[in-house]
């Protein structure tokens, strides 16, 4: 109990934006070892109360836990990969498989010997690479689990304690004093240590003692458990309520100065108008030629989308001007809107709209000037046509004519069935305009898939991304790979496997980047990677000023 913690305060350190300091990724993964440990040491406390602490225990125990861990960690994710892959279009159906699994789990952690919650836990680390964090899902499981089964959960517990019992004496009152004393002072003594480890400033020592130093759901299932096998009375139940209580308070507080500590001694780029603006700017367009491959590109985008940005996400349909534009604009616009329920699932806006133009490029290019988009997202076109043609007419002529950051994604299979991402970016792609912005959404996409980047190209352009992450702060696993034979790509056969999301960052003519070999290189690469999801970036060439929210970029 004492061991145990839950991160009560981290909404705090978000809300402040010092997430992403060293001091709570320490303490994040403290938790996840610290919880582990503690549920697998309450089976052992549980065996020895029923007087089963024999050499057969140890090694029923132990069979138990390989044999539930290879199941966790090796079975159920492929099992889930493979589900979300043949169910992509049935989302009411991924739900009901997540909760199938977190059941199953806490039923064969019962078999094995262990704690139910010990499975519901192992569940929830065996599914977190298989579903996005930005995803429907995602926001799904959070939504149900704070509003449904966490409540449920504290009034099982708040109908278990006897309130009378304080009264019926000091004892109550002597272990709750005693609990939260020795809980304070021993997560304030870990903290400590830390810091003389890690060299960590003060703020970053009370950071890690706030949000390690609050006692609520673990404590609460160990307490509960511990009750319920008759092993703990009611002056400790009591005691631990009274615990859980104070040690929030003193978390939130703790956690609270401390960051605030942090952000004023944080010697992190202080981001100009312009660059806060570009943040909270953020504007994409999505247009859709075909409505039937909306959901698939909707997905790419709400993943790479900042959060920060206040505006929506733009879906547009072009209508062509004839003469049954009417009778279309009207199917489109029904269609359209029925697609604003999985950004509201996300919680992200999407702004739907339906125009008529003489065609679809212009429609595009009026709209992304109109609402001043920075990225637009686009469909991989259809492959009427000779190869040399793969991008079409209509989007080479976006590309030509519209100076914004385009990502344009053929995604034949489900994003979380990646295992990595492979960046091909040619010489000099540092230099241009949009570098940052496709570096960030890459970064993005890495960590919402929880997969490493694999980049391929020059050690000068690699340098360059590294100095720009480190600048930013912004984190990634990126391993770097140096290639040069862009005239000879079937190179890369060798070293991309089937489950890789291929990314190649291209350029437009007479930009800084353009080599005359990039004109060629979509065409190969349908040939050579024909069954990967692959996405060609053309990065923005120059800055435009524009006043956006009334400021200057």
């Amino acid at each position: 109990m004492f061991a145990t913690h839950t991160l009560v305060a981290y909404p705090i350190v978000s809300r402040l934006g010092v997430s992403k300091n060293e001091a709570v990724a320490i303490t994040v993964g403290g938790t996840i070892l610290t919880d582990t440990a503690v549920l697998l040491i309450l089976a052992v406390i549980m065996g020895n109360s029923q007087g089963n602490l024999d050499q057969q225990f140890w090694l029923r125990l132990g069979v138990s836990i390989v044999v539930f861990s290879a199941i966790m960690f090796f079975l159920v994710p492929r099992v889930a990969r493979w589900f979300f892959q043949k169910r992509e279009h049935e989302k009411h159906a991924h739900y009901i498989f997540v909760l199938f699994i977190v059941f199953f789990a806490a039923f064969l952690a019962e078999f094995s010997g262990l704690e139910p919650i010990i499975g519901a836990f192992v569940a929830g680390l065996a599914l977190n690479q298989s579903i996005p964090h930005s995803s429907a899902l995602m926001n799904r499981i959070e939504f149900i689990g704070n509003s449904l089964f966490i409540p449920f959960f504290l009034i099982s517990v708040g109908m278990l304690v006897d309130v009378t019992v304080i009264f019926n004496g000091p004892t109550a009152i002597i272990i709750a004093v005693f609990l939260t004393v020795s809980a304070i002072i021993g997560k304030w003594v870990a903290a400590y240590f830390i810091q003389l480890s890690f060299k960590y400033s003060s703020a970053q020592r009370q950071l890690i003692f706030g949000l390690s130093s609050s006692h609520a759901a673990a404590t609460l299932a160990v307490i509960l458990v511990g009750f319920n096998a008759g092993i703990l009375d009611d002056n400790v139940l009591n005691g631990t309520i009274i615990l859980i209580l104070i040690t929030c308070v003193v978390a939130s507080i703790a956690t609270e100065n401390a960051a605030k500590k942090i952000l004023i001694t944080d010697k992190s780029p202080i981001l100009s108008n312009s660059e806060k603006n570009m943040i909270y700017s953020e504007h994409i367009l999505l247009p859709i030629a075909n409505l039937m491959n909306i959901e698939k590109l909707l997905e790419f985008t709400l993943l790479i989308k900042d959060k920060k940005s206040l505006n929506p996400v733009t879906v547009l349909s072009v209508v062509p001007n004839n003469a049954e534009a009417e009778i279309n604009i009207v199917s489109a616009r029904k269609k359209l809107e029925e697609y604003k329920i999985q950004g509201a699932a996300s919680e992200i806006k999407i702004k739907t709209i339906a125009t008529i133009d003489l065609n679809a490029t212009t429609g595009i290019e009026r709209i992304s000037k109109e609402i001043m988009a920075d990225i637009i997202v686009l469909g991989w076109p259809n492959k009427a046509g000779i190869l040399e043609k793969l991008i079409g007419e209509k989007i080479y002529s976006i590309i030509n004519n519209i100076d914004k950051n385009l990502f344009i994604c053929h995604q034949e299979k489900p994003l979380i069935i990646q295992k990595r991402i492979i960046v091909l970016a040619p010489p000099s792609a540092e230099r241009e305009f949009g570098f940052d912005i496709w570096l960030k959404k890459i970064l993005k996409l890495s960590k919402e898939l929880s997969i490493p980047i694999i980049f391929y190209g020059l050690e000068e352009t690699y340098n360059a991304l590294k100095s720009k992450m480190e600048h930013n702060k912004w984190k990634g696993a990126v391993n770097f790979h140096a290639f040069k034979e862009w005239d000879d790509l079937l190179i890369l056969t060798n070293f991309v496997n089937a489950d890789d999301l291929l990314i190649l960052i291209s350029a437009r003519k007479n930009s800084v980047s353009y080599q005359k070999y990039l004109d060629h290189i979509p065409s190969k690469l349908e040939k050579l990677f024909h069954g990967n999801n692959k996405i060609v970036v053309y990065p923005q060439q120059s800055s435009q000023v524009i006043e956006k929210n009334g400021e200057i970029s």
